[in-house]
Parts: C-alpha cells; structure tokens; sequence
C-alpha cells in the first residue's frame, strides 16, 4: 500500500515552528511585564513605608532636616513609581504585541495543517476507489473464470 505523502510538509512544519517561536516570546515579553510589576509594586510599597513614617515624624521630635530629606527621598520614589508606570504601559503593550504575533501564527499553522488534512483525506479516499477497483476487478475475474 502507498504511503500519504505531503509535498508541503516543510511548509507545515516552518509554520508549527514559527508557531512555537511566538510562544516562547510571547512567554519572555509576559516574564518582563512580570517583573516590571513587582518591582512596581516594591517602590509602592517603599512610598508607604516612608509616608508612614513621615507621619510618624510629626509625632515625634523630628529636626526639619529629617523632615525635609524623608519628603525628598518621597518625591525621588513617586518619580521612580512614575518611569516604572512607563515600564510596565510599555511592558503590557509588548504582551499585546506578542499574543497579537501568536494569533496571526497560530492561524497560519491551523490553515496549513487544514490543507495537510484535506490532503489527507483526499489521498484515503482515492487509495479506497483504487482498492474497491481491485477488488470489483477480482470479483469479475472470478465470475468470468467460473462461467467458462
């Protein structure tokens, strides 16, 4: 019996590759918008603790140089909050970009691997007509041989 083979297979196989390709990058953009939101929320949490305790200053004997340098070292951390807030919209629109990439591949390989499968189908219906041809051909030459 013939064996199916498809002449674009590489085709079908490029395509399962650049498939898998834009997983892995879309799972290092998704890794960087990751760590680009913990460390978000470190400095986050690091302007927390420092407005506590500039409050707490004011409970207690604080020299206004105290006060001044915890109220610069604050602003320092909003401006930092502030570019990693970019990061991140930069981070997510990456992400975007990647499973927009995956999509458009994963479409390609489904429309490839369709084709391959018609192709498929094709191939078994025709090895089925070949067959039943052989076979009605046997049957006749057997009736022909016993009506003889």
């Amino acid at each position: 019996m013939t064996r199916f083979h498809y002449a674009y297979q590489k085709i079908v196989d490029l395509k399962t590759s650049e498939k898998s390709q834009a997983e892995w990058q879309l799972s290092v953009v998704v890794g960087k918008l990751n760590q680009e939101e913990a460390s978000l929320q470190q400095l986050q949490a690091e302007r927390a603790a420092w407005c506590d305790r500039l409050q707490n200053a004011s409970l207690h004997a604080v020299t206004l140089s105290e006060i001044t340098m915890i109220q610069s070292y604050i602003d320092f951390v909003d401006e930092s909050i502030m570019r990693k807030l970019r990061d991140v919209k930069k981070a997510k629109s990456a992400v975007d970009e990647g499973r927009q990439f995956l999509s458009s591949r994963m479409m390609d390989e489904k429309v490839w691997l369709k084709t391959r499968e018609n192709a498929l189908q094709r191939f078994k219906a025709d090895m089925m007509v070949k067959e039943q041809n052989a076979l009605d051909e046997l049957t006749t030459s057997r009736f022909m041989y016993a009506a003889h």
